[in-house]
């Protein structure tokens, strides 16, 4: 790891801690109950954060050797992490899309599920801000490998340490990587 890679991550920590993590009885997406919320939109959406999530995650991916055209997940909390990954290779010179994975496939207009530059044909990296049981990126590899990509990998910035590493890599059959877990947050 570079000194610089190192810097951006030692910072993005820094802010996801001091921004992203509440504290107190919350309800997850998952509908599991938890005494912390890690409200990762804090650190996707916000000025600093987002591009050191960017180049993060671009250079974990790199170092775990997965090469991939496209990048994206399902709607909501990966649109923002897609966006900076895109942009984090595009400033380093490289060519990386992002996409969008719809929760169902439009019966309207083109009636996609998965939005942006084609994946068809492509390997792809479905990502994720954060997840608890694996069930929105699950649901993303289920429509883009409809929709003709090649899952080579699934990312997400915080692990919870909840079983959704196993699930995604039993039922997806692909790795699945994260930049911080949860015991790096101080969280038990």
């Amino acid at each position: 790891m570079t000194q610089t890679l190192a810097a951006d991550r030692a910072r993005l920590l820094e802010l996801v801690k001091e921004l992203a993590v509440v504290h107190g009885k919350v309800i997850l997406s998952s509908g599991k109950e938890a005494d912390y919320y890690i409200d990762l939109r804090r650190i996707t959406l916000h000025h600093e954060a987002s591009r050191l999530a960017g180049r993060v995650m671009l250079a974990m991916l790199d170092d775990a050797g997965i090469e991939f055209e496209n990048a994206g997940g399902l709607t909501m909390g990966a649109d923002p992490v897609g966006t900076a990954l895109m942009h984090a290779a595009g400033d380093a010179g490289r060519a990386i899309d992002a996409f969008v994975v719809r929760k169902a496939q439009k019966s309207y207009g083109m009636g996609r599920q998965v939005e942006g530059p084609s994946v068809d044909g492509r390997n792809v990296v479905v990502l994720e801000d954060t997840s608890t049981t694996g069930g929105s990126a699950l649901t993303a590899v289920e429509g883009v490998r409809k929709a003709g990509g090649n899952i080579v990998a699934v990312a997400v910035i915080v692990d919870r340490d909840t079983g959704a590493k196993e699930r995604i890599e039993a039922e997806a059959g692909v790795p699945y990587l994260f930049i911080f877990g949860k015991d790096e947050l101080g969280l038990d």
